[in-house]
């Protein structure tokens, strides 16, 4: 499994993905067998707990023994946690972990906190039952250790490989636009809707250690004429860095935008009236919408930017443009079922949940509501006639 390891490490630095996934997959297949050598090896429920911290990163490797059977693991990657020992990474991280969650009787740990007994407490209280906390030094329980460390190890040498391909992404990426200085904050937008109703728009964030999820935002585009995603992009726009102008966020290096001129545009103008001086780079789809025909617009430079289809560079744009596109369009599904859970008849002015109750009642469902005429609606008790011409006009278009 070492030599698998130091083999997919050479393939991801050569940029051969494929071969490193079919290294990866081996390496999954040969720690499922370890699994099984120890299937009958322990008896009981237990979690084994492995730290190990290496070059700036940290990790935390769990896996899970029931009725004596391997459940899988699972990694964690602490922030903050670089500098830390492994007993330190495990103190803050086992209390953390286990708020909420079932805790099984018996915990194994690769390296002893110094406040073990203070966590075994803890642990008891929180389960009411209980619950040792140990390094094993002896028999079964030394295996499931090995295999919990092994897996940590295979786990961080993984994340320390993709962080160094990504690194080397945004060096080709600024090597590519020209750029004083390599990007190291990207932000990318992109809209979504269904027929101009329910935009939304997208913000993703990525760094130099990926994804930075916790800086994602969606914003519910208003005001608008239905389908305007140039009116869209430059609302999005404006909301998030008129924010910055305020001290709100961070700062991008580069500013991504999907779409043709017209979206880049739009950026443009925003930028200039907010007088925020950040690169901005158009990506729009080819004809046929196919990877690798992608047209790159960067402001301020003449003509496209030319990148090959298997450019590192242009595979980084392609990442972080996909993942604003699921990004808003999950936003707007998200919106759309919420809309749908929503009655029309609660944006009525003086129509409060008891007139509401008792309309519906009344009528016998919405849909014979949005039949009725304003005649029929007065009947009601509490329905005045404004009222009621309220209601008539909200599913009659007349508004």
């Amino acid at each position: 499994m070492e030599e698998l390891s130091d083999q997919m490490e050479m393939a991801s630095t050569q940029l051969d993905f494929e071969k490193a996934a079919a290294i990866r997959d081996k390496i999954i297949s040969l720690r499922r067998v370890q699994e099984r050598q120890y299937v009958s090896s322990e008896q009981g429920d237990l979690d084994v707990l492995a730290a190990k911290v290496c070059d700036g990163m940290a990790v935390v490797e769990v896996c899970f023994i029931r009725g004596g059977r391997s459940l899988g693991n699972k990694s964690y990657f602490p922030k903050g946690s670089a500098d830390s020992s492994p007993e330190e990474l495990l103190s803050a991280f086992i209390p953390q972990y286990y708020l909420g969650k079932d805790i099984p009787v018996e915990i194994l740990v690769s390296h002893s906190p110094e406040d073990i007994a203070l966590l075994q407490d803890v642990l008891k209280q929180e389960s009411q039952h209980r619950v040792s906390l140990r390094c094993p030094q002896r028999g079964n329980s030394v295996r499931w250790m090995k295999m919990a460390i092994t897996n940590a190890e295979i786990s961080l040498n993984q994340r320390l490989s993709s962080r160094s391909n990504l690194l080397q992404r945004f060096e080709l990426l600024q090597e590519a636009l020209n750029l004083d200085e390599m990007p190291k904050r990207l932000e990318c937008f992109d809209i979504s809707h269904t027929s101009g109703q329910l935009t939304v728009a997208s913000c993703v964030v990525f760094g130099l250690e990926g994804a930075i999820k916790s800086d994602y935002r969606k914003f519910n585009i208003e005001g608008i004429t239905p389908g305007d995603d140039y009116a869209a992009m430059n609302q999005a726009l404006t909301r998030r860095f008129t924010r910055l102008k305020k001290g709100e966020g961070k700062r991008p290096d580069l500013l991504l935008i999907d779409g043709g001129k017209g979206q880049l545009t739009e950026a443009k103008a925003v930028m200039a009236e907010l007088q925020l001086d950040i690169d901005i780079l158009g990506i729009a789809k080819g004809p046929e919408r196919r990877p690798g025909e992608e047209t790159l617009f960067l402001v301020g430079q003449e003509g496209e930017v030319d990148l090959a289809p298997e450019s590192p560079a242009l595979h980084l744009l392609q990442q972080v443009r996909d993942e604003a596109h699921r990004f808003a369009i999950t936003g707007h599904r998200q919106r759309r079922a919420k809309a749908r859970k929503t009655s029309p008849l609660e944006g009525i002015d003086g129509m409060g949940p008891k007139r509401r109750q008792k309309l519906l009642q009344q009528f016998g469902g919405l849909q014979e509501v949005k039949r009725a005429g304003v005649e029929d609606l007065v009947r009601v008790d509490g329905i005045s006639e404004g009222l009621a011409q309220k209601i008539y006009d909200v599913f009659h278009g007349d508004k």
